[in-house]
């Protein structure tokens, strides 16, 4: 998922895979330790498949592709990212994401799940969005306020992760990946040829700027 542009001050509140914390680098040590991948686009057969469940937990090559997940977001400079989107077909996405309320949120969750809130917790929104793997186009699109997935870190500990506003929306967005689907479903035919239309004439500008960044990060 694409990000947002975003208050930048240190002294914003920030929360890791859920849990609050003082505070929390612009560059993780995910991202210094990790390699930035090319990130797949609508067309190729890895976004359209059920990603595959994680069944070894604690391994390098997890902890691995979540440092490149990070590295590959930032340069990006994406809101979220599943696994799929580097090419690796496993339920896996990232985040780091400031919410509507200025809360930094930061973190990786494996075999996510979504719970299925009662209508009367939550009420649908409408709102732009855009996606690393559609580079360029935004559009709107009608998404529930609240979020909770649920799932487990790399390491295999629980997780239970809420959302609220626009990082409700990058939970949805990224779980939506790993079971195939990309926000563009969601658009009506006539909707969807318009953004793919402007993805073909936007993609080798957003390719060049995520290629000047990755440079810069010296990898």
């Amino acid at each position: 998922m694409t990000g947002r542009l975003e208050d930048s001050s240190q002294d914003r509140r920030v929360r890791v895979r859920g849990r609050p914390v003082d505070s929390c680098p612009e560059d993780g040590p995910e991202v210094e330790r990790g390699a930035v991948h090319r990130i797949t686009v609508v067309g190729e057969d890895v976004l359209r498949r059920r990603c595959q469940e994680v069944t070894a937990f604690g391994t390098p090559e997890l902890s691995r592709l979540v440092d490149d997940m990070f590295a590959t977001n930032r340069v990006a400079r994406g809101a979220g990212l599943a696994a799929n989107q580097i090419g690796v077909d496993l339920q896996v996405f990232v985040w780091d994401i400031t919410d509507d309320w200025g809360v930094r949120h930061v973190g990786h969750i494996v075999n996510p799940v979504l719970d299925e809130i009662p209508a009367e917790h939550r009420r649908l929104v409408d709102e732009s969005e855009g996606c690393l793997s559609v580079p360029g186009p935004y559009r709107v699109v009608s998404r529930p306020d609240r979020a909770v997935v649920r799932g487990r870190d790399m390491d295999g500990a629980p997780l239970v992760i809420e959302g609220r506003g626009y990082f409700a929306r990058c939970l949805q967005h990224e779980t939506d990946h790993l079971h195939g689907r990309l926000y563009l479903d969601r658009l009506t035919r006539r909707e969807r040829r318009a953004a793919l239309r402007e993805m073909a004439e936007a993609k080798d500008e957003v390719f060049a700027r995520r290629a000047k960044r990755a440079a810069r990060l010296g990898t």
